[in-house]
């Protein structure tokens, strides 16, 4: 799980100006939902960065959403992304 953190990291930070990222991972807090599966995540992305701040929040969210879109098919089922300069 730590490896994959560090992936999505290095994704980002290849993408978007970035001064620092935490991945605080919410899944257990999902347990007995409907669609819930153990195989994907919830995240909370928690974002340090000027250059996506300086955009309008859905611009930011979208930015952070293409580059993990393939992610976003595959391993995580919700993400939640909180961005400050």
């Amino acid at each position: 799980m730590k490896n994959y953190f560090d992936e999505i990291c290095k994704k980002l930070n290849k993408e978007i100006k970035i001064e620092e990222i935490q991945i605080v991972d919410n899944s257990h807090k999902h347990k007995g939902h409907k669609f819930y599966s153990s195989e994907k995540f919830h995240l909370h992305l928690k974002i340090k960065s000027i250059y996506l701040a300086s955009l309008s929040r859905v611009v930011a969210q979208k930015i952070v959403m293409k580059v993990l879109n393939n992610d976003l098919k595959t391993k995580i089922h919700a993400l939640e992304i909180s961005i400050e300069p």
